[in-house]
């Protein structure tokens, strides 16, 4: 195991938790191993959360995508076995281990062409051709819940383990059943050129914060890691492994700390860039500043753990733009001696010097299909705007009403009142949208809106769920959820509909546990009052008065984002929020979003202050306006439909998710890019690039019938007991 690890002089490290490097790294070698020499390199090439950014990178369609990424993987894999640009104090044995460390698919457009009636898993082939070593688990894996995750698995070759020491499947049937078969397991052992490399999972302890594992449970990692680590180590695995989806990198850097025989780790679920300063970054991108220590990522990052020992960290930023290549330099007792300089973050291109061409196969059974199903969403308009409508996250739908927010919770509320008599439920009063789970991340800009747009704004596999007759007081304790993390940017922020209030950032904010147990009562919510006039807060202090169901999406009513529902009972009422959205464009607003109903600023349903904006013109109508002091944009809201007309609507295009355009995991602050017509042009644009041409396809897609995958049929509501949560947005790093 490593007792020492020195990087050479081109390394530079950050932070209070990094470890100094020594002046040159053959001052530390083991006395019986000659300075300089190595007696085995390891080429450890790695990527992490390609979240089904299957075609290239959102940003620019030059850089990333599967089929360039599986070029360069195969290319490095080729050129680090031969050493053709082995550096100095490399060793003449060698071999290369690559590895993924968890998000292997994210719901969105391009993973919905896989849930396509008689789809193969696109994410899977993508993934089978990179012929990784070991994979880790991810929390997006669970976004459509344990089913289609091990549906995933058993795409995958047999030769592709999924490792994670402290994730306990056997809840599961499908996944025990894979466990059963070795799929998935602790760990695994790579053989490479005689030397065996073991490779140790671990994955995020509160995952189901996050996304929809069920009856998975996931321990915490320390323990049952370093039991892994021991247990390969009594088997004389002198060279191990972590591959981690911890969601950060101070995570990662905490646990290092703690671990011990462990030489390296691979991080996963921060989309961190590392890299150097002659590293080639994706236009666009930037290299992540330490949250401890404020200095950008050097590549890799290196910490002390139990032992003293230190331990490189390396992560690859995100969406299959780059190959991380990490070079280890071994002595012949299994010690790191060094790491190489030539070590970084490797591109993925398809211009310029370092352009890679497409890989053949991954560009046949993968690129051109789902870029045929994606340029058909991009091609269905929906709905016109006459205004910009407002996605971004810091400031706006994590912080503050938006336009776009309350276009989302608006959809919920129509969708939840035409469908309550269908379903059994009494229809809501009140819409409640995450923040988090409105995922587009930029501005949409005034003009066409097409279904792809939609499945951009609302991407996951949500169901849109009523949780009937809940007493006012727990109301006053969802509404101050939603604003305790004001004014810092929380996924928890809620965009609402048929209901305005007034809140006081200066008060005492709300505390609640990962249960929904409210341990400090929230004092700044100040006054709540109903599209119909009924007011349910008043200075602070809840007006009695009959109970109100609420409308929401079912990660939220299950109590994602600490939510305080509290187990409340609730019923999926026939639609995906994606779904809800498409159906309130064509529908409720008749393809059109005025600038009246939603003005750019929001229209006052959410104020801070001592007084909420009085909606008038009765329930969900007419002007929100301040008896006091009028708003500084007034606006009607619009009024959804009162009752089921059709019976349940999902709208044509029901079903999983939607695609992750521009970076909404980056967590930056600020104005982000324009979408919309752009992002359609860069769709367009690849369809030609393949030849796929645009004109217009069959739209009438068939979907899996399944519960939870937005399909609309015969099948009655699921009960309690059968529902699963399925994942929004967590914090912005996730």
């Amino acid at each position: 195991m490593s007792r020492l690890v020195r990087a050479t002089g081109a390394l530079i490290l950050t932070g209070a938790l990094v470890v100094p490097l020594a002046p040159a790294a053959s001052a530390y070698a083991p006395t019986d191993t000659p300075v300089g020499e190595a007696a085995f390199t390891l080429t450890l090439l790695h990527g992490n959360d390609p979240e089904s950014a299957l075609l290239h990178a959102s940003a620019d369609p030059d850089f990333g995508g599967a089929a360039r990424y599986t070029t360069l993987l195969d290319q490095l894999r080729d050129s680090e076995n031969a050493g053709t640009e082995a550096g100095d104090g490399e060793s003449a044995h060698r071999g290369v281990v690559a590895v993924n460390s968890g998000d292997l698919y994210l719901p969105g457009p391009e993973f919905a062409a896989s849930r396509e009636e008689g789809a193969p898993f696109y994410d899977a082939i993508a993934t089978s051709h990179a012929e990784y070593d070991a994979i880790s688990m991810g929390n997006h894996e669970f976004d459509f819940g344990p089913d289609v995750y091990a549906e995933f698995i058993g795409a995958l070759p047999e030769s592709t383990p999924v490792v994670a020491a402290n994730v306990d499947v056997s809840g599961e049937a499908a996944l025990a059943a894979l466990e059963a078969e070795g799929r998935i397991a602790p760990s695994t052992v790579a053989e490479v050129e005689g030397e065996r490399i073991g490779i140790v999972g671990a994955l995020y302890p509160p995952l189901a914060s996050i996304t929809s594992p069920r009856d998975v449970v996931v321990d915490e990692v320390v323990g049952p890691v370093q039991a892994e680590v021991d247990r390969l180590t009594a088997e004389d695995v002198d060279k191990i492994i972590l591959i981690s989806h911890l969601q950060n990198i101070t995570y990662e850097e905490r646990v290092a700390k703690e671990l011990t025989g462990v030489d390296a780790m691979v991080a996963g679920g921060g989309h961190e860039v590392m890299a150097n300063p002659d590293d080639a970054l994706v236009p666009g991108d930037e290299v992540t500043v330490h949250p401890g220590s404020g200095e950008p990522l050097s590549y890799p990052l290196v910490v002390d753990n139990a032992d003293g020992d230190a331990v490189p960290i390396v992560t690859a930023g995100s969406n299959y733009k780059y190959v991380g290549r990490l070079v280890l330099n071994f002595d012949a007792a299994g010690d790191l001696l060094t790491v190489g300089d030539r070590s970084g973050p490797v591109r993925v291109s398809g211009t310029g010097d370092d352009a890679v061409e497409p890989h053949p196969e991954v560009e046949a059974q993968v690129t051109k299909p789902v870029t045929d199903y994606v340029a058909e969403l991009a091609e269905t308009e929906v709905a016109r705007s006459e205004v910009a409508l407002d996605g971004t996250q810091n400031p706006g739908v994590r912080t503050q009403e938006t336009n776009l927010g309350s276009l989302m919770a608006d959809a919920l509320l129509d969708t939840g009142r035409r469908n309550a008599d269908e379903y059994g439920v009494p229809e809501p009063r009140i819409g409640i949208q995450n923040g988090g789970g409105i995922r587009n991340a930029s501005v949409i800009p005034a003009g066409p809106l097409t279904v792809l747009d939609t499945y951009s704004v609302a991407p996951f596999a949500n169901q849109v769920a009523v949780v009937p007759e809940i007493p006012r007081g727990q109301i006053k304790e969802l509404l101050e959820r939603g604003v305790a993390s004001a004014p810092a940017a929380d996924g928890g922020f809620m965009q609402v509909a048929g209901v305005n209030f007034a809140y006081d950032p200066e008060r005492t904010a709300q505390v609640v546990t990962e249960d929904g147990e409210v341990t400090t009562p929230g004092e700044r919510v100040r006054n709540a009052i109903l599209h119909d006039g009924t007011v349910i807060v008043e200075d602070g202090e809840v007006v009695d008065g009959d109970a109100i169901s609420v409308v929401t999406n079912d990660f939220s009513a299950a109590g994602g984002d600490m939510y305080p529902f509290r187990d409340a009972d609730f019923t999926v009422v026939g639609s995906t929020y994606q779904g809800a959205l498409e159906r309130f464009l064509t529908g409720t607003l008749d393809g059109r979003i005025s600038a009246e109903d939603y003005p750019e600023g929001g229209a006052g349903r959410i104020v801070i202050g001592e007084k909420a904006t009085v909606p008038s013109g009765g329930d969900d109508g007419g002007d929100d306006t301040d008896p006091t002091e009028p708003p500084a944009s007034p606006s009607p809201s619009p009024s959804p439909s009162p009752s089921p007309t059709d019976g349940p609507t999902g709208g044509p295009t029901d079903g999983p998710g939607s695609g992750k355009p521009g970076s909404p995991d980056d967590g930056k602050g600020g104005t982000l890019p324009v979408t919309g017509g752009a992002l359609t042009s860069l769709i367009v644009a690849a369809v030609l690039a393949i030849g796929a041409g645009g004109g217009a396809l069959y739209l009438s897609r068939k979907r899996r019938s399944a519960t939870g995958t937005g399909e609309i049929g015969a099948d009655p509501p699921p009960s309690a007991a059968e529902r699963g949560r399925t994942v929004n947005a967590g914090p912005p790093e996730w």
